[in-house]
């Protein structure tokens, strides 16, 4: 396989991005990420990134203008215009500090509610009290900054699921795969979701917070790739899907989700079970997650570890999602 010019190539650009006026510097250039759907690198406070190959060009500038918009929940590139690099679209972005994956208990789950939240109720929402008032509002939320494409959740789960097809057959497979087969057409991506107006991040884990200036500055949200209109239960669904099958503890679940409604999120009812909104999109990323991994094992040709073993496992224990659970224009 030839060697590909692009990494090199966007190493120099994120030197002359950083030090525009310098031919040379002691700084190094780091690589953060190099996949066939991304590439990153980070050069002293810069960091760019080679999208997709498929990235439309129309929808990440409409994702750009948004994180422009919403400097205040995510963080907003250096210029809202991507501009080409060995025929990938390239974006420059300000360099914030990364969730400490050594430090578990440093995990900002409250600050990734209350980001999430304020993505859900829109740019226009109106300012509300806090939930311990004598008569709380309902969460008010306004329209997504116009005109966003779907966001992308249920699309890479759908990619996920499809590549597993690929790698052959495999006896962990076929739970998997009979969980994917029972949820709802639109967590498939079969379908136009529910709700086609809140706006929703698309991917959301520890790894898409970042701090601002870093490396003591209040967290952002990043990666816009997956960025839209979509149900926003979606965005909760990896830390719910993680506790279901044991993997978060309670208390860390209990501290996101207390987050997310204090700072009134649409996404699930202000008191009581959240689990009737949370159940399609959990059960969806449960299925993406053991999908990856089991792909990955067979990649490598190993056997599953036991946290791959527990998504598998939690596949096998799916029912049919209940019927109360799909709407009827989403079946």
């Amino acid at each position: 396989m030839p060697v590909t010019p692009l990494l090199p190539a966007l190493s120099a650009r994120v030197r002359s991005t950083a030090h525009p006026s310098l031919d040379h510097c002691a700084c190094g250039t780091d690589t953060l990420a190099d996949r066939p759907d991304a590439t990153v690198v980070r050069h002293a406070d810069i960091v760019a990134k080679a999208h997709a190959p498929d990235t439309s060009p129309a929808d990440l500038a409409l994702r750009l203008a948004t994180a422009v918009g919403l400097p205040d929940i995510l963080l907003p590139p250096l210029t809202p215009t991507p501009t080409v690099l060995h025929g990938r679209l390239v974006t420059c972005w300000p360099y914030g500090a990364p969730v400490d994956p050594q430090d578990p208990d440093a995990a900002p789950w409250e600050a990734a509610a209350t980001l999430l939240a304020h993505l859900h109720r829109g740019p226009t929402a109106v300012p509300l009290p806090p939930r311990d008032t004598p008569t709380p509002l309902p969460a008010v939320r306004g329209p997504a900054p116009a005109p966003l494409p779907p966001m992308r959740g249920p699309l890479k789960a759908a990619l996920a699921v499809a590549r597993l097809r690929e790698a052959g057959p495999h006896p962990a497979a076929v739970p998997i795969l009979h969980a994917w087969d029972q949820l709802p057409a639109w967590a498939r991506a079969e379908a136009p979701m529910p709700d086609t107006t809140t706006l929703c991040h698309g991917d959301l884990h520890l790894g898409q917070l970042v701090r601002h200036p870093a490396p003591d500055g209040p967290w952002r949200l990043i990666d816009v790739d997956d960025l839209g209109v979509g149900v926003p239960a979606w965005d909760l669904a990896r830390p719910a899907a993680w506790y279901a099958c044991g993997l978060l503890p309670p208390d860390e679940w209990t501290r996101f989700l207390t987050a997310y409604r204090e700072a009134h999120g649409p996404a699930v009812p202000a008191d009581g079970d959240p689990w009737p909104a949370l159940d399609v999109p959990a059960r969806a990323l449960t299925v993406q997650t053991a999908a990856r991994a089991l792909t990955k094992a067979i990649a490598q040709d190993r056997p599953l570890d036991e946290v791959e073993q527990a998504l598998v496992d939690a596949c096998s224990r799916m029912r049919p999602v209940p019927p109360q659970l799909v709407p009827n224009s989403a079946k």
